[in-house]
């Protein structure tokens, strides 16, 4: 089974905490123990996974992103949107989460977030859930 999650964002950098939607469709699933695939088809967005209890954390991240890759650069990508292809490849594209009894394994203050570097824009996440369903 695939799940999409639509996103969207409202500004050029932006991370979303998509972890509630991600449980829920892994609930839906039915799967009991196995994992979970998160996948961005986005060449300017990724995924990470870092704390949500402090959102100065994703401010930091995203800080420390436009520092090491600057919006202005030499860049020869015609389009402008070069920092946020290579932010994106710096973050990754998709998560595998572990599912243990229906559960996503993630600890305390750990979040999902979906990457945005070239919005606003609208965007997908695909969801898959593979492993042994429950009893």
């Amino acid at each position: 089974m695939m799940d999409t999650i639509a996103v969207s964002s409202k500004t050029m950098t932006e991370f979303k905490d998509i972890t509630q939607e991600i449980r829920r469709i892994v609930k839906k699933s039915g799967i009991a123990d196995g994992i979970c695939l998160i996948y961005v088809p986005h060449t300017t967005a990724g995924l990470t996974i870092n704390e949500n209890a402090d959102r100065d954390v994703q401010a930091d991240i995203t800080s420390a992103l436009s520092e090491m890759v600057p919006a202005r650069g030499e860049y020869r990508h015609a389009e402008g949107n070069s920092p946020a292809h290579i932010q994106s490849t710096i973050v990754g594209n998709e998560k595998t989460v572990l599912v243990d009894r229906g559960e996503l394994v993630l600890g305390t203050w750990q979040g999902i977030f979906f990457c945005e570097f070239d919005g606003p824009r609208q965007r997908k996440v695909y969801v898959k859930v593979f492993g042994t369903a429950k009893p």
